[in-house]
This record gives structure tokens, C-alpha cells and sequence, in this order.
């Protein structure tokens, strides 16, 4: 018999190898399939964009996947019109919009949230939103003066045009025509990010602020949490004050290059939808000789020197002589014997509401300018009392200075001003202020909360600006403290605020 010839029972055991096998076969094959089972899931486990599927994408961009929010950022050139992402799953299908999706085949328009809905074979379903954004979320305005030109002067305009991608929560402007210089004084010589003003030939709004002509870019680059100002503007709005800035966070483009996250403001000026002075009002500022500019007009107090920002005056004009008297008539009897008499002392001249809630901001922020220095601003109408504010300038408010003791949150500062000083020495004044102050000591948490909520917006905005200049780990002028996180940042000024409130509320409650 050959080697090869097998019996009956050789050829059964053979056919039951076979048939064991192919079971084991089988069996494997099922084991292996994890589809089948995992389509019973809901879940996306990632969620990504490669620039081989999306062109105007340079590197492969992930987004980050947290509960049932998928978030992220793309380039500032993205096509956020026409995207492709390639996610993974565990579930039978994927749907938008009662459209099912391919992953790494899908275009969509993600300029807009979108729900992406995960479907299992035994029909549970599990809906992802997916809110994405261009750069950093912020609107961005690009800036093109005429030859590319360096904006370096105070002095001189820059022409050129404006245009604003308004991403999700803005407008868009169309290219418009503009003008553009430098502004500020310690923030346009001592730092490299500088501050601008920009000018429209017309009214123009402007980030869903009132339309008006000239706009105020700051650069916040002493403020490394961007917020000071904003916060300081946020009490304001709050506040009895007539006007506050409105105001919004953008990024800036200038000529194709990037500088950084700007907190862009309404002016301080006159105007329908700013200081509203009618025909004849006056808007003046506590400042120094050294910053004023050639052609400004200004008047002394025994105090102060007093900057008459509008209207546009000349020396010992009728109009110039008024402004003059009325307010060296109210510090002359604000420093008076008689200065308490509510008839003839200095209520005869002040509106208290006002007088207050500067006073009592520009303390709570302990600001290091509001004592004396600058951008103290005043208002006057004709015939009525003066009017403290609007706010600004805050940057170095909040603790964020190391040259003087408004780095402490202890300590009473703007009090000290020649005028609220004086004014603290009339109980009547006093208990008004004590009173004024438990609103927005009940308001701390709302602040509190403010501080966080803009601190989230700003999210990727201050990853961005820091990758333009450096600033987490070093030292910044005036910065008291140097930390090495945004987040780090935002907690010192929300603790320094909190000893703030809690060392006021005592030190008002012993006067």
C-alpha cells in the first residue's frame, strides 16, 4: 500500500479536522469583526482635519473632544466653508443634518455649529456639537496701509484700508477706506506692542459698537490677562456713571503680519452715542503738562492742572474763561469753610451720583492713575453740575504696578486725591459712599464670574498673543508679579480683587 492511501477512518478524521478548523475559522472571524459590536456605541473618539483632504490647511489640525462638545481652532486662512474631518466612532453611522457622513470624504460648513449625531445598530443615538473656530475665535481685522508704511508716529497718519472677518459673533466690514497712528504715552514708547487710533472718513460701526469715526485700539501689553480695562468698563456699566466705553477683543493683522489680541474701545469723546455734551458741554481731564499736546488748550486749579479736551477753545475766549471759573469756583468752596452747608457748600456744584461711583471704581480697582496723574475725566454742562467720568485707562489698575503701594489690595489710594479727600471729610459724603459701596460688594461675585467667563473667550486668543511677544515667565513694566500661565494671571487678579473687596468693606465700615 503507498504511503498515501488512507483508510476509512483516515478520511473521516480528515474531514473533521477540516471541519474544526473552519469553525475555529469562523469563530476568529467573528472575534475579529469589532465593528459589529462597537456599532452598538456612540461615541466619537476623534476628530481631526489633515491638509490632504483640506488644501488650505497647512499641518493636520486635532480638535478636542470633551463630553459631548467637540471644540477646536483652525488656521486664519482655513476654508471654514468647505471642510473635511476625518473622525473615528464606535457607531453604525454618522449623520448631519439627515446627511450621513464619511469620514475623511465630507465637506461641510463649519463656519456655523454643527451636530454631528452618532447612531448605533440598535438605534440609541448620541448628538456632538461641534462649534469650531477661525484662529482664535476673535474677529480678525486686517489692516493694509498705502506701501505697506510702518505705523511709527504719534503724529503723523498712516492711509491705507480696514477689513473685519467677524467670525461667529460679528459682523463682517467690507474693505473700507481709513487712517491709522500711534497713541498713548508709557504704552507707545515703552512697550513694542503698540496702541492705535484708527479713523473712518465716515461714521462706521464697528464690532457692534454705535457707528462713530475714531476708534481706540489697546494694546493691553502691561496687562497680561488683557482684562483690566475691560473689567474696570464692566463696573462701569453697572455703575450710575452716564457713559461707559463699550468695547470688544480682536485680533490684529497689519500688513499681513500679526500683532496680537487688541481690546479695540469707543473713544472718549464727544458724541450722540459717547459723552453727550449738546451744543455747549465741556469735556475735561486731570492730567500733566508733559503729555499734553501743542495745540492743547488748558487751565490751572490750585490743585490741577485741567486739559480741556472738547470743545476746541481758544485762551480767554468767553467760552474758555466760563469752564475756568466754574471749576476753580467749586474747588475753592470745596476747600471753604462752609464746604459742608448742602445749599451753598459743594453740592451746589457736583453730582454726587457721579462723584461716587468713579470714586468708588477707580478705589476698588485701587487704579495707580486715578489718584492724580491722568485720564481722569470730568464733564460739563452749562447751568448743570459737574459730572465725574468717563473711565479710563485702566491697565494699571488691579494691582498690576510695582512703583507705588497700589500694588497692595490694603490701603486706601484714590481717597487720597486733593478733591475726595477734602469731600471724606463731610460725614454726610461718607455714609453716602458706605451705602454705595454694599451694591457693588454685592456685585463682587457677578465681576468675579465676568473675569472668568471673558478669561474663556480669550482661550486661545492669549496662546496667540503670547506667541507674538513672550510675555508668560517674564518681567513686563510695571508688573509687580511675574507668572508662568495666563491662568496663573487671571488668579492673582481675581484673589487680589477678593482682598480688595474684603479690606474696603472693613475700612468703611470704621470711618
Amino acid at each position: 500500500m503507498s504511503k498515501f492511501t488512507y483508510t476509512f477512518f483516515d478520511l473521516i478524521k480528515i474531514k473533521l479536522i477540516y471541519f474544526l478548523f473552519g469553525f475555529l475559522l469562523i469563530s476568529c472571524g467573528d472575534d475579529g469583526n469589532s465593528n459589529d459590536p462597537e456599532a452598538n456605541g456612540t461615541t466619537i473618539t476623534s476628530f481631526t482635519f489633515l491638509p490632504s483632504e483640506n488644501p488650505s490647511i497647512g499641518t493636520s489640525e486635532g480638535m478636542e473632544i470633551e463630553d459631548d462638545k467637540i471644540i477646536g481652532t483652525l488656521p486664519v486662512y482655513a476654508d471654514m466653508e468647505n471642510l473635511v474631518a476625518r473622525f473615528e466612532h464606535t457607531g453604525a453611522e454618522v449623520i448631519v443634518n439627515n446627511f450621513p457622513q464619511q469620514s475623511g470624504k465630507t465637506a461641510n460648513d463649519f463656519t456655523k455649529t454643527l451636530n454631528y449625531t452618532v447612531k448605533s445598530k440598535n438605534g440609541e443615538t448620541r448628538v456632538y456639537e461641534v462649534n469650531l473656530d477661525r484662529f482664535t475665535g476673535l474677529p480678525i481685522v486686517y489692516i493694509n496701509t498705502l506701501g505697506s508704511q510702518a505705523i511709527d508716529s504719534k503724529d503723523d497718519y498712516r492711509e491705507g484700508s480696514i477689513q473685519i472677518d467677524g467670525n461667529k459673533n460679528f459682523a463682517n466690514l467690507g474693505n473700507s477706506e481709513m487712517k491709522i497712528r500711534g497713541r498713548g504715552n508709557s504704552t507707545w514708547w515703552v512697550h513694542p506692542k503698540k496702541p492705535y487710533q484708527l479713523n473712518f472718513s465716515d461714521k462706521t460701526e464697528m464690532l457692534g459698537m454705535p457707528k462713530d469715526k475714531k476708534w481706540i485700539f489697546l494694546a493691553e501689553y502691561s496687562d497680561k490677562t488683557l482684562l483690566r480695562n475691560r473689567i474696570a468698563f464692566e463696573l462701569g456699566h453697572m455703575s450710575k456713571l452716564d457713559w461707559t466705553p463699550q468695547s470688544a477683543f480682536a485680533e490684529v493683522m497689519v500688513n499681513n503680519e500679526y500683532m496680537g489680541t487688541y481690546h479695540i474701545s469707543q473713544k472718549v469723546e464727544e458724541g450722540d452715542f459717547r459723552v453727550a455734551l449738546g451744543d455747549d458741554g465741556y469735556l475735561l481731564e486731570i492730567d500733566q503738562l508733559d503729555r499734553l499736546d501743542p495745540d492743547d488748550v488748558y487751565f490751572r486749579t490750585n490743585s490741577f492742572l485741567i486739559n480741556i479736551k472738547e470743545p476746541s477753545l481758544d485762551y480767554e475766549s468767553t467760552a474758555y474763561t466760563y469752564i475756568k471759573d466754574y471749576i476753580n469756583d467749586f474747588e475753592n468752596t470745596l476747600f471753604s469753610n462752609n464746604f459742608k452747608d448742602p445749599i451753598h457748600g459743594y453740592q451746589k456744584y457736583v453730582n454726587l451720583d457721579s462723584f461716587i461711583d468713579w470714586y468708588l471704581i477707580s478705589e476698588i480697582s485701587k487704579n495707580q492713575d486715578s489718584k492724580d496723574f491722568s485720564s481722569i475725566f470730568l464733564n460739563v454742562m452749562p447751568g448743570e453740575k459737574i459730572k465725574m467720568g468717563p473711565l479710563w485707562d485702566f491697565d494699571l489698575a488691579f494691582g498690576n504696578v510695582d512703583y507705588s503701594d497700589a500694588t497692595k489690595p490694603t490701603g486706601f489710594w484714590v481717597k487720597d486725591h486733593k478733591w475726595y479727600s477734602r469731600l471724606f471729610e463731610d460725614p454726610a459724603f461718607v455714609e453716602l459712599v458706605k451705602e454705595r459701596f454694599k451694591y457693588f460688594r454685592q456685585n463682587e461675585s457677578l465681576i468675579l464670574q465676568k473675569i472668568d467667563d471673558q478669561a474663556n473667550y480669550l482661550k486661545w486668543a492669549q496662546e496667540e498673543n503670547d506667541k507674538k511677544w513672550n510675555l508668560f515667565g517674564n518681567y513686563v513694566w510695571p508688573n509687580p508679579v511675574v507668572f508662568d500661565t495666563y491662568q496663573e494671571e487671571v488668579d492673582h487678579l481675581k484673589s487680589w480683587y477678593k482682598e480688595r473687596m474684603n479690606w474696603l468693606e472693613g475700612a468703611f465700615n470704621s470711618l
